[in-house]
C-alpha cells in the first residue's frame, strides 16, 4: 500500500468512527428530546433556541463526517459543539483526574481533539467530497 492509501484509509477510520460516535448521541436526544437542556442555558445566560444547535453538532455535523461531504465543515461544527459541552456541562471537572488516573473528560477530549485532526487532515480520498474537495 502507498503512503497516500494508507494515509486516506487512516481519514476514513477517523471520520466514520468519530461520526459514529457522535451519531449515537444525537439520535439518542432526537429520541429522548432536548427540554433538559433548557435550564441548563437559561442558567448561563443563554436562550432556549441555543440547544437546537445540538441537533446540528450531533446530527447533522456527523452524517456530513461519515459521507465524507463538507467533512472540514463537519469537524468544525463538531469542535464548537464539544466546546459547548466542555462550557456548559463539563467546566468543573475541567482540571479533575480521575480514579484512574486520567482525565476525567478525556472521552470528550478526545472527541474535541478527533475533531480538529479531521477538520486539518480532510476527508482523504474515500469520502463523497474526494480527496480534493474544496471543503473537504
Amino acid at each position: 500500500m502507498s503512503n497516500t492509501t494508507t494515509e486516506d484509509l487512516g481519514k476514513l477510520v477517523l471520520r466514520v468512527g468519530l461520526g459514529v460516535i457522535i451519531l449515537l448521541h444525537g439520535i439518542a436526544k432526537l429520541n429522548g428530546g432536548i427540554d433538559w437542556m433548557f435550564g441548563l442555558l437559561t442558567a448561563k445566560g443563554l436562550p432556549h433556541f441555543v440547544a437546537y444547535g445540538v441537533y446540528i453538532g450531533e446530527v447533522v455535523a456527523p452524517v456530513l463526517l461519515i459521507l465524507g461531504l463538507w467533512a472540514r465543515v463537519g469537524a468544525l461544527i463538531l469542535v464548537v459543539n464539544m466546546l459547548f459541552v466542555f462550557g456548559l456541562v463539563h467546566m468543573a471537572d475541567f482540571f479533575v483526574i480521575g480514579k484512574s488516573g486520567g482525565w476525567a473528560l478525556e472521552l470528550q477530549g478526545i472527541f474535541l481533539l478527533a475533531a480538529a485532526a479531521i477538520a486539518l487532515l480532510g476527508a482523504g480520498a474515500y469520502s463523497l467530497g474526494g480527496r480534493n474537495g474544496r471543503w473537504n
